[in-house]
């Protein structure tokens, strides 16, 4: 009887495996609970800070010809930050994952686009909350809500908030179509700098209102910059990288998958050989009584 065939390997197929919110959302919202629970503290700490009063900087009459501007309403409002910064770019992570079917990704570009822009706001408002004890200046008469916010304009709110989330989104955007392939392509580079050309777009839009100086823009810039590149870095390989198109967890998983595999291969491999030798002495002993019979019939011939 010949032996039973082996079990099926399954076969590699090309392409990313399609890692699904149902699937696997659970499993890796629970390795990162910790993580969600500390952005809450930081979501927290920032709405305290907001509502504290800030440090109320000494205006002199030096000082006041740098501030004789006429103020104007804001160009980009204080609810347009948050679309431009939040909404619009998860907006694109979930249609990469409607495509891609990766949850991976999914959790890792949210939890890091969380992470750049209420981390950013954190440094902008400790700026703002400095001890003064200077008591001889110009009187401000007008909003004291804008009053508050002209004592918070270093460094700018709005500048900061819109290149952490921008610029984490010309990061993604860079992995995903992967613009520094040294194909040379220009339309990859224009879509990674779509998203900063619009931060600064807000940056510009707070100095022309006057409610910033140059020097406000520039600072949270470069501080929005960097925060949202540390946040990317922390889950994603870079662009560059022949691997930059999925988060580091992915390709962990990717291993974890393999060697469950190999494992469930190398024990199918075994099984089948057991199998194999378990069989050939039953098969021995059958051609061993079939040459016997056989030679018992010659003899009785001769016999006869």
């Amino acid at each position: 009887m010949p032996p039973p065939p082996p079990p099926p390997v399954p076969a590699a197929r090309p392409g990313a495996p399609r890692l699904y919110l149902k699937t696997h959302g659970t499993r890796v919202a629970r390795l990162h609970l910790l993580d969600w629970v500390v952005l809450a503290g930081l979501v927290a700490l920032d709405g305290a800070l907001n509502a504290i009063e800030p440090f109320h900087r000494f205006v002199g009459e030096d000082t006041v010809p740098g501030l004789r501007y006429p103020l104007k309403d804001n160009t980009v409002p204080v609810w347009a930050v948050p679309v431009l910064a939040v909404v619009a770019p998860m907006a694109i992570v979930a249609g990469i994952y409607v495509r891609r079917r990766n949850v991976y990704d999914l959790h890792h570009a949210i939890l890091g686009k969380f992470s750049g822009t209420t981390t950013a706001p954190v440094p902008v408002l400790l700026m703002c909350l400095r001890y003064d004890n200077v008591t001889r200046e110009v009187i401000c008469h007008g909003d004291p809500g804008v009053i508050k916010e002209g004592y918070k304009s270093f460094p700018s709110g709005h500048t900061s908030w819109s290149f952490a989330g921008l610029g984490f989104l010309s990061w993604y955007l860079a992995g995903k179509i992967k613009a520094f392939d040294r194909g040379g392509h220009v339309a990859k580079l224009c879509i990674v700098a779509m998203p900063l050309l619009l931060a600064a777009m807000v940056a510009v839009s707070r100095v022309d209102d006057y409610w910033h100086h140059w020097q406000d823009v520039f600072t949270a810039g470069v501080l929005g910059l960097v925060v949202a590149s540390f946040c990317y870095l922390q889950f994603f390989p870079p662009p560059s990288g022949e691997q930059g198109f999925w988060p580091h967890s992915y390709f962990e998983h990717m291993l974890t998958l393999e060697g469950e595999i190999e494992v469930q291969s190398a024990a199918g491999s075994s099984r089948h050989l057991s199998l194999t030798l378990d069989s050939s002495p039953g098969r021995a002993g059958t051609e061993m009584r079939s040459s016997s019979q056989a030679l018992d019939t010659m003899e009785s011939g001769r016999r006869s």
